[in-house]
């Protein structure tokens, strides 16, 4: 029987367990898809340990919590199987790319077919299942910071799965990139447009060495003090600062919150526009989805250790 990876309570990686259940029947509006494979993202830990903040009531289903105990897995590709009875566009066979979608970590996903986009031939199913919650995160930062040509932009964790898609796709846009990540990850860095620099004391000192004209945007990635304080130093436009993660600070500070709290902008109608172009940058190579590790569906409380660790660039991916 198809399987599922559900917590039992709220709690570390051990409370994951894998289950079976029978195959899920398609919503008149929507598809079934077979995974081949499933991005693992902080948010999915983050939902079962209990930390995640407050969610507005409207955002709940893309925050994977619509149930009482949370769904995790919110992105993932594979095969189409069964179609709802009002849906066009999308016929049994089609490779795809889903999100959003919750309970991702699964043999079988339900999902509205509104959440379904083409995925591109030349893209292999770890980066399609790992592309979209990065990749559109990204986007909407880049867009709420106001990135464009002539900028130069801080991303703090730069090399993280949303950090690498910032990277790129501010450089594509015609911004001079300046990233933070470890030493180790500094040649990645540069191999896709970026400047890195080293996180740690002194670093909006290294930051001015690298950009003597200044910075005109941040976006963190990382939700560090560290990377608040930086960016209000080196910022002088609070409005070109973008944060999707932090302590309560950001708020007084007054940078953009991105996610689905209160008080913060879910930036629904942006994500949802970037998904097609985001396939077809990836599809053709001009943006790359950078995997760090494939582990199977049963081993996702190990990918969740390692993600919990901190040191992987780039995803971790779930492959059923």
């Amino acid at each position: 029987m198809p399987r599922i990876v559900r917590p039992t309570s709220y709690g570390s990686p051990d409370v994951l367990t894998t289950t079976e259940v029978p195959v899920p029947k398609a919503a008149a509006d929507g598809v079934v898809v077979e995974v081949r494979a499933a991005g693992v993202n902080p948010i999915d830990w983050k939902l079962y340990s209990g930390s995640f903040h407050a969610v507005d009531d409207d955002h709940k289903d893309a925050a994977g919590i619509a149930a009482s105990m949370p769904a995790i897995g919110l992105e993932c590709a594979g095969v189409v199987t069964e179609v709802g009875a009002d849906v066009t566009g999308v016929r049994v066979g089609d490779e795809v790319i889903v999100h959003p979608v919750t309970a991702a970590y699964a043999d079988y996903v339900t999902a509205p077919a509104t959440s379904v986009v083409a995925k591109p031939a030349g893209l292999g199913w770890a980066e399609a299942g790992s592309l979209m919650l990065a990749g559109t995160t990204a986007v909407h930062a880049l867009h709420a910071a106001g990135v464009g040509a002539g900028d130069t932009v801080l991303v703090h964790g730069g090399a993280g799965g949303v950090g690498l898609m910032g990277v790129q796709l501010a450089a594509a846009a015609g911004a001079a990139v300046i990233a933070t990540a470890s030493e180790r990850n500094h040649a990645l860095l540069r191999e896709l447009g970026a400047t890195p620099v080293a996180y740690g004391p002194g670093l909006a000192d290294r930051v001015r060495a690298t950009a003597p004209r200044g910075v005109t945007a941040a976006v963190d990635f990382a939700g560090t003090d560290e990377a608040l304080d930086v960016s209000l130093e080196l910022v002088a436009d609070r409005d070109r600062i973008a944060s999707i993660a932090g302590s309560p600070r950001r708020a007084a500070a007054g940078v953009k919150l991105l996610g689905y709290g209160p008080g913060q902008d879910a930036g629904t109608a942006i994500r949802a526009a970037a998904r097609g172009e985001l396939a077809e940058r990836a599809g053709s190579g001009a943006l790359r989805v950078v995997v760090d590790t494939t582990f199977p569906l049963a081993e996702a409380a190990k990918a969740h250790e390692v993600g919990l660790a901190g040191h992987a660039p780039g995803k971790l991916v779930l492959i059923p």
